[in-house]
């Protein structure tokens, strides 16, 4: 099950390496980030998981290394699945629809 919740920006930071993969199906490329967003008026960090699809996740696969600042639009998203184990799982990401990355990168 997919739900929408809200259109989203944040800007942060690469937690690690970004992961490209393949859909099943299409061979559609996408990517995984790891995106640290600082609350500065919290004094806290929020971990955000991002999906980038299509030619957008190739050029983030190649071109993004951990630490660099960049902003991400898109759509927060809620869905479930069964893991391995047979278990429910429920995740929230960031479906991104635009990347915004430092000049000179």
């Amino acid at each position: 099950m997919n739900e929408t919740l809200d259109d989203i920006v944040i800007c942060g930071r690469l937690g690690k390496t970004p992961e490209l993969k393949y859909s099943k199906n299409k061979q559609i490329p996408m990517c995984f980030l790891d995106v640290a967003e600082n609350k500065q008026d919290e004094g806290s960090t929020i971990w955000h998981r991002v999906i980038v699809w299509g030619e957008q996740a190739e050029f983030c696969h190649a071109r993004l290394k951990t630490g660099v600042e960049f902003f991400v639009q898109g759509q927060k998203q809620r869905r479930s699945y069964v893991d391995k184990e047979g278990q429910s799982r429920e995740v929230e990401e960031i479906k991104a629809r635009l990347i915004g990355l430092p000049k000179g990168l």
